[in-house]
C-alpha cells in the first residue's frame, strides 16, 4: 500500500529523518511508535506533502507521491487526522464535514451516512460549532472529516491524546471496525501501549529519525519498550 525508501528530511540545520525505509502493508493497521521528538509527526507530514522530503521516494501503490502537492495527495484518497485535530472551531460540525467533501473524487454533495453510523453524536450536533464540542467530540469530528474522502489510507497522529477514557475506547472500536471489517489500511502514531496493542497489527519504531524496529505488533517485547519507548 504505502512504501517509503531512503527518505531524508531536514528542518533548518537539523537532520530529522535518516534514510527511512518503511512499508505499510495493504489492509494493516500499522502503529508508528517512538519517544517524543523522534520524527514521527515529521514522517507523517512528509507523506502528506506538508513538509518537503530532502531525498528519497514515497509510493502509494504504484503512484510516486514526492512531487505531488498536499491537495493532490488528498485526492488520491489519503485521509489525514493531524495531531491536535485542527478542526475549524468557528464552523459548524456540518460545515467541517463538507470541507472534507471538497477533496473527494468523484464529488458528492451529501455527507456519507456511514460517517453518522460510526459517529452518531455528530448527527445530533450538526449545527453546533466545532469549538463548542468536547475534546473527544472534536477528535471524532476530525476522524469523520477524513473519512468523508472515502480514503484508501487513513493516517492518524496520536488520536487518543488528551481524550477522556470512554472516548478513547470508542475511537479504538472505530479503528478496529474500519480496519477489520471495511479493510481500510491505517497508519497511526500512538504513545499509549495498551491502545496500540489492542488496535494495531504491525509496528514500526523510530529512534532519532531512524527506523530501528519493524514487525508484527506481538513482537513489541518488554525489551523493545525499554530500549526505545520508555521515558
Amino acid at each position: 500500500m504505502l512504501r517509503i525508501q531512503g527518505l531524508n528530511q531536514y528542518y533548518g540545520g537539523s537532520h530529522t529523518l535518516w534514510d527511512v525505509d518503511m512499508e505499510v502493508p495493504a489492509g494493516s493497521c500499522t502503529c508508528l511508535m517512538g519517544r517524543n521528538g523522534m520524527g514521527k509527526t515529521t514522517l507523517l507530514k512528509c507523506i502528506m506533502g506538508l513538509l518537503p522530503a530532502s531525498s528519497g521516494r514515497i509510493w502509494l501503490a504504484e503512484r510516486d507521491l514526492v512531487a505531488l502537492p498536499a491537495e493532490a495527495r488528498a485526492q488520491l484518497r489519503i485521509g489525514y487526522v493531524p495531531q491536535g485535530r485542527e478542526i475549524f472551531s468557528q464552523l459548524t460540525v456540518q460545515e467541517n464535514l463538507r470541507i472534507g467533501l471538497t477533496a473527494r473524487r468523484p464529488r458528492i454533495k451529501q455527507i456519507p451516512e456511514q460517517v453518522f453510523q460510526l459517529f452518531p453524536v455528530l448527527k445530533r450536533m450538526l449545527r453546533r460549532r466545532g469549538g463548542d464540542l468536547s475534546g473527544g467530540q472534536q477528535q471524532q469530528l476530525a476522524i469523520a472529516r477524513a473519512l468523508v474522502l472515502d480514503p484508501q489510507l487513513l493516517i492518524l497522529d496520536e488520536p487518543t491524546e488528551g481524550i477522556q477514557p470512554n472516548i478513547v475506547h470508542e475511537i479504538g472500536e472505530i479503528i478496529l471496525r474500519l480496519n477489520r471489517e471495511a479493510h481500510l489500511t491505517v497508519l497511526l502514531v500512538e504513545q499509549k501501549l495498551p491502545f496500540a496493542r489492542r488496535v494495531a497489527s504491525d509496528l514500526r519504531i523510530l529512534e532519532k529519525g531512524r527506523l530501528v524496529a519493524a514487525g508484527r505488533i506481538d513482537a513489541l517485547t518488554d525489551e523493545l519498550v525499554r530500549a526505545h519507548l520508555s521515558v
